[in-house]
């Protein structure tokens, strides 16, 4: 028996909720996949969390109790790109003040 690939897009306008723009199994799974890869979109590789994600519908919000978790996946990404938030610097000089 082989497994079924299943992919979920996510986007993500930094004001509302992250919302679900595709999701597929098999062959358009791999299409969403390969279309994210030519677009340069971070791809999170988590079966339980697609799973879950698998069970809403196009343009769903994703429901509050994920938001933490999804919260950290996008800030990761944003740290991938080198982007951090203003208050970064700040928060670093007052690490190293305290040392």
């Amino acid at each position: 028996m082989t497994d079924v690939k299943k992919a979920v897009a996510l986007s993500f306008d930094g004001n509302s909720a992250p919302t679900i723009t595709a999701t597929g199994k098999d062959l358009v799974a791999e299409e969403i996949i390969s279309l994210a890869k030519e677009a340069g979109v971070y791809i999170h590789q988590d079966e339980h969390l697609s799973h879950f994600l698998q069970l809403l519908e196009l343009r769903d919000e994703v429901p509050e109790e994920l938001y933490t978790l999804i919260a950290e996946l996008i800030a990761f990404v944003y740290m991938l790109d080198g982007k951090f938030p203003e208050q970064w610097n700040n928060l670093h000089h007052k690490i190293i003040d305290k040392a």
